[in-house]
């Protein structure tokens, strides 16, 4: 695919065991495959947006028709990058990258997801590396946020391990019920303190403008 007219499609993360990009049809199709497949055990709801209390092949669907909208929705002051995360070349999750008013700001947040068989093996920690590596390295940013539901164990240790500090405590509702999640930052100083996992990106200044870099 020849990126002409979205660059974005040209842009690789890519750290040791992981490439990670925006996909293709026939790549997001892999993509909805993986969250049709379960990336959650049955009775939990890790998403603030419960996206995955669907059954399998409505899953695959949205999450086809979302990483679609946001290519047509994308702007340069509200924009949300969904790359599909590959390792040794498998779609295994997706790893999101979002941000509104960048150029002001200067702030990213993050969101993502592994499939269930692909858990347990350190590859949520290495796929949001590459998407901070991206964030300061690469447009530099000067704060990524992120958070996680205080029962969610797996999702803040992905944070600590890669330096993120506490930054309070917000209540959402999900489902009709309250919910507690731990907010997390992370500033460019404290990213270069922590960063330990070699990432390269390829492609970026063809599309550095579209972030409002």
């Amino acid at each position: 695919m020849k990126p002409q007219h979205w660059p974005l499609y040209g842009l690789r993360l890519r750290t040791p065991r992981l490439e990670l990009r925006l996909p293709d049809l026939e790549l997001l199709d892999d993509l909805a495959s993986v969250a049709a497949d379960g990336v959650h055990a049955p009775g939990e709801m890790p998403f603030t947006v419960p996206w995955t209390a669907v059954p399998p092949e409505e899953r695959g669907k949205v999450v086809f028709q979302h990483v679609l909208s946001t290519v047509a929705n994308w702007s340069v002051r509200d924009w949300a990058l969904s790359l599909a995360v590959l390792c040794e070349g498998k779609v295994v999750g997706r790893q999101d990258v979002m941000a509104r008013d960048f150029a002001v700001t200067g702030e990213v947040s993050t969101g993502s997801w592994l499939g269930l068989a692909h858990q347990g093996r350190g590859i949520g920690t290495e796929m949001r590396a590459a998407a901070l590596h991206l964030a300061f390295a690469g447009l530099g940013a000067r704060t990524a946020v992120s958070a996680a539901m205080t029962d969610n164990p797996r999702s803040l240790g992905v944070s600590h391990r890669l330096g993120y500090l506490p930054d309070g405590l917000t209540v959402a509702a999900v489902r009709g019920a309250p919910v507690t999640l731990q907010r997390l930052r992370m500033d460019r100083a404290r990213w270069e303190e922590c960063r330990s996992i070699k990432v390269t990106v390829e492609g970026l200044d063809g599309c550095r403008a579209e972030f409002g870099a």
